[in-house]
């Protein structure tokens, strides 16, 4: 078996420490963030979310509470660690302001 050298080990995990974090933000960004909202979801169903809004005028995109901007789907202060559909909808809706 090679041998390792302190230095050489104390490298290693140097370089392991920096690129956890940075393999974690990567990743995040290239999956998109979140998972998208499941209208079976139990607070989804006790919300009546919707992937389509019934009502053109009032959907996620222009709710207060959505904080996607343009995005096709974005995240949702009512839904932590989920995304909702910027044309989704659900009895939450706060007109934006």
């Amino acid at each position: 078996m090679k041998e390792i050298s302190r230095r050489k080990m104390l490298g290693l995990t140097a370089a392991t420490a920096a690129a956890i974090p940075l393999a974690a933000l990567t990743g995040s960004a290239v999956a998109g963030g979140h998972a998208k909202l499941d209208p079976n979801d139990a607070q989804a169903k006790a919300l009546s979310y919707t992937h389509e809004s019934p009502d053109a005028a009032k959907n996620c995109a222009n709710c207060q509470l959505y904080t996607g901007g343009d995005a096709e789907w974005g995240p949702c202060a009512i839904f932590p660690g989920k995304e909702v559909a910027a044309k989704g909808w659900c009895s939450a809706w706060v007109a934006k302001s």
